[in-house]
């Protein structure tokens, strides 16, 4: 019996690794457009990490901020001196407005992450972000691939009356918010498969399936090229 239940266990941690492992090395898309000509790779975005969440993080410039005015009804101030990046996440309703530290950890938000749970979107302003941290991967794309970020991350947002719709109270501090989001979040495709979609319009190719953001900064490195990133950049 306890032989059995021994085998059942490895097997199990056998197909958990292989799907893992086919999740980081088989790319997405399978067969990614050649490009008429090279671009010149002249923007720079941020990938953000923590042991399990990702997010974007885009420099300010005008364009950005007028793409993004909409912010300012969550009581975001755009116009501070001090701001460099907009930094957008998307994941689900209960963990990620209920979860601000480990210690606000609970059952319910959790077990929601598992099942399907309303999503949102998490709009952050930054300053200066040190671009050697450990946590910060720093990615060249063109501008084309910048403007279809963009025009993704806005397509992340619900809409109503043709207005994204804020959660006023859910907010972690004075410098972010959460918004109503497109989409259901599940364990499956939550947060990083997320930022993987919006990574691969602008322009990168990541893993098939990478629910953690370990899966995805490895796949990133595996299927694209070293140019891709800033060389002073370490793979964590």
């Amino acid at each position: 019996m306890i032989s059995r239940v021994f085998k059942g266990v490895f097997f199990a941690m056998l197909a958990v690794a292989a799907l893992v492992g086919l999740g980081i090395v088989l790319p997405r898309p399978l067969w990614p457009d050649e490009p008429a000509g090279r671009a010149e790779r002249s923007q720079q975005i941020l990938m953000l990490s923590n042991p399990i969440h990702t997010d974007i993080a885009i420099p300010v410039d005008g364009d950005l901020i007028t793409r993004f005015a909409f912010l300012r009804i969550a009581g975001l101030d755009l116009d501070n001196p001090n701001l460099r990046y907009l930094v957008f996440g998307w994941g689900g309703r209960s963990f990620y407005t209920e979860t601000r530290t480990w210690a606000d950890l609970k059952a319910g938000p959790v077990l929601k992450s598992f099942a399907l749970d309303r999503s949102v979107i998490h709009a952050e302003l930054a300053g200066d972000i040190p671009l050697d941290a450990p946590a910060v991967t720093v990615i060249n794309i063109d501008a084309e691939g910048l403007e279809r970020l963009k025009q993704f991350i806005l397509a992340s947002f619900e809409q109503a009356d043709s207005k994204p719709v804020a959660l006023p109270g859910s907010n972690y501090g004075p410098n972010d918010a959460f918004f109503e989001a497109r989409g259901y979040f599940n364990a499956l495709m939550g947060c990083n498969t997320w930022t993987a979609a919006a990574l691969r319009q602008a322009g990168l190719t990541s893993g098939f399936w990478t629910s953690l953001p370990f899966m995805l900064r490895w796949s990133l490195r595996l299927h694209n090229e070293d140019e891709r990133f800033a060389a002073s950049h370490a793979l964590p």
